[in-house]
C-alpha cells in the first residue's frame, strides 16, 4: 500500500462539527480519515513490528491531526502524550506536535516561556503551598485589586475563578493542589472583551473580538464574536508567541488593559474555530489541512532523502 492510500487519523473523543469539517476537507485532498480516541490506542513492545496499535488502522496513519487529548489522571495524560511522541519519533506527521501541545496545555510552562522571551504576560504566581498562596492573595489584593485563579490544565473558561480579599482562595473539582494566580486585567470602560487570533504557519490569518456577559470571555461561556482587522501589534505578538512555543498553528488570546497595553493570556494548541468561522469568509479547516498536508509532504520528502 502506498502513502497516498494510507489514512489520516483525527484524534478526538467528540468529532462533532470540527471533525466533520476536517474529514470533508481531507476528502477534497483525496485523503480518507478516521476518528481515533487515544483511550483506545495500545503500546505493545514485543520486537514484532509496530509498537503502536491504532484501532481501524492496519498500518501507521499517514498523518495524525490532534483535535483533542482527553483529560484524566496524570498517568493517563502522560500515556496519551507518549503515544503521540512515539508516532512523531517513528516519522509520522503529528499536527500539532506533541511537544508543542505539552508546552501549551501546561499553563505555567507557557507563561515562563513567553515571559522569558520578553512578551507581555500578566503578573503570575504559581505555588503548592496554601500559606504562600494566601500571602500572595493578601498582598496583591490589599488595594482592592483582584486575581484570577486558574486550573493548570483546562480550557473554555471552566474552573476559572476571580478572587479577592473578600472571597479568599476558591477550590472546585478542577483544583489539583497547585495555585496558578494571575493578575486580573482591567479593561477599557469595564468591558468584558478579549481577542482570539488564529496563527497558521507563523502567520496571523484571522482575528475576532469576543465580548462576554461577564469577565469570562470564552465563546463556550456565551461570549459573542465579531471579526476585527489584524493590525501590526496584534500580528507581531501572536506570531512571536507561536514562534517562541514552536507551534504549527494556534489560537492566541490577547487582552488589552485600560491603558491600551496588550497582554498574551493564553496560547491554545488545540483551538476550536466554530465561533471564528462564523465571522470570517475563508474556510478555516481548509487553511489548517493545507498546512497539515504540506507538512506531510515535507516529512515524506525528508524520509526519502534519509533512505537514499
Amino acid at each position: 500500500m502506498t502513502d497516498t492510500q494510507r489514512k489520516i487519523a483525527i484524534i478526538t473523543d467528540d468529532p462533532g462539527w470540527h471533525g466533520r469539517q476536517l474529514t470533508s476537507v481531507l476528502k477534497n485532498h483525496g485523503l480518507d480519515s478516521q476518528y481515533v480516541s487515544l483511550t483506545d490506542c495500545v503500546i505493545e513492545i514485543s520486537g514484532e513490528g509496530s509498537e503502536i496499535s491504532f484501532p481501524g488502522f492496519t498500518q501507521l496513519p499517514l498523518g495524525v491531526f490532534v483535535r483533542g487529548v482527553p483529560g484524566g489522571s496524570i498517568e493517563q495524560v502522560v500515556f496519551r502524550l507518549d503515544i503521540l511522541h512515539a508516532l512523531h519519533d517513528m516519522g509520522v506527521t503529528v499536527f500539532n506536535t506533541p511537544r508543542a501541545i505539552e508546552r501549551t496545555v501546561d499553563k505555567p510552562l507557557t507563561s515562563l516561556l513567553l515571559s522569558r522571551a520578553g512578551l507581555p504576560t500578566p503578573a503570575t504566581w504559581i505555588c503548592e503551598s496554601t500559606e504562600h498562596a494566601n500571602s500572595i492573595l493578601e498582598k496583591e489584593t490589599s488595594d482592592g485589586s483582584q486575581l484570577v485563579l486558574k486550573p493548570l490544565f483546562g480550557s473554555q473558561g471552566i474552573g476559572v475563578h476571580l478572587v479577592d480579599k473578600h472571597t479568599g482562595l476558591m477550590h472546585d473539582e478542577k483544583f489539583a493542589g497547585i495555585y496558578y494566580l494571575q493578575r486580573f486585567i482591567e479593561r477599557k470602560n469595564s468591558e468584558f472583551t478579549d481577542i482570539r487570533v488564529l496563527v497558521v504557519d507563523g502567520v496571523a490569518k484571522a482575528a475576532m473580538l469576543r465580548r462576554g456577559e461577564d469577565w469570562v470571555t470564552n465563546r463556550a461561556q456565551g461570549a459573542s464574536c465579531e471579526a476585527i482587522n489584524i493590525d501590526a501589534e496584534i500580528a507581531h505578538l501572536s506570531e512571536t508567541a507561536c514562534k517562541v512555543l514552536d507551534i504549527d498553528y494556534a489560537g492566541v488570546d490577547l487582552m488589552q488593559d485600560k491603558h491600551g497595553q496588550f497582554y498574551i493570556i493564553e496560547v491554545n494548541s488545540i483551538p476550536a474555530w466554530y465561533g471564528l468561522q462564523d465571522v470570517v469568509e475563508f474556510n478555516i479547516a481548509s487553511c489548517l489541512i493545507d498546512s497539515f498536508v504540506k507538512r506531510i509532504a515535507e516529512n515524506n520528502q525528508l524520509k526519502s532523502v534519509r533512505l537514499k
